[in-house]
């Protein structure tokens, strides 16, 4: 929350949407989202992080399970 008196200076948001499905990999959701953060977020480094830069994310049985992204607010 901002404080009163401080205007939001948000430039650019990171997103990271995963589904985990019905099951949320059958009861392995906090292993499976712990290997989708390490892989993806050492790839971060392949990009410039500027609204509209984003990517697929794969669980790793190689499903598309969400996206992340870079907007500007």
């Amino acid at each position: 929350a901002r404080r009163p008196g401080h205007p939001r200076r948000y430039l650019v948001k990171f997103i990271l949407e995963v589904d985990l499905g019905e099951t949320g990999w059958d009861g392995n959701a906090a292993s499976e989202l712990g290997r989708i953060l390490r892989y993806w977020g050492g790839n971060l480094g392949h990009f410039e992080l500027k609204p509209g830069d984003g990517s697929v994310v794969y669980d790793s049985g190689y499903r598309e399970v969400g996206h992340w992204s870079i907007t500007g607010d």
